[in-house]
């Protein structure tokens, strides 16, 4: 699912947004204005959702969603409320889409004959080399 589905299915009354004052350079335009903007979305509540994927998001989102089930979003880096909203709500779409991104299942492999190879003559080499040095003989010194 994409982010521009998603801002079509989940509508912008269900975004709760909380303006603060911003840190950083920028003068007397941070000391006054309160342009950060915190982005709170309670996913369980959301109607443009379907159970199946809150479930998804949840899941797949777990370390980002806080104990009351919001997922929080922060952006200061533009001059402005509206820069920042849009910001925010942009970088949360972009998050949810990737949280129900269904990623393809992995088939197991095994390491190629000439990989295995490769392998256990760099281990012979390095074997080769610690031996030398042990004896008390400098392989690099040739």
């Amino acid at each position: 699912m994409t982010p521009e589905e998603l801002k079509e299915r989940i509508p912008e009354s269900e975004f709760v947004f909380i303006a603060s004052r911003s840190g950083g350079p920028g003068g007397q335009n941070v000391n006054k204005v309160n342009t950060k903007i915190e982005l709170h979305f309670a996913i369980a509540l959301s109607a443009g959702l379907a159970e199946d994927e809150k479930e998804r998001i949840f899941l797949t989102l777990k370390n980002r969603i806080n104990a009351a089930g919001e997922l929080i979003v922060r952006s200061q880096s533009e001059r402005t409320q509206l820069g920042n909203k849009k910001k925010a709500v942009e970088r949360l779409l972009n998050i949810l889409a990737s949280g129900l991104e269904e990623k393809p299942e992995r088939k197991p492999t095994h390491p190629s004959a000439s990989s295995r190879k490769e392998r256990l003559d760099g281990k012979k080499i390095r074997g080769r080399i610690k031996k030398l040095r042990s004896d008390g003989i400098d392989p690099s010194a040739d």
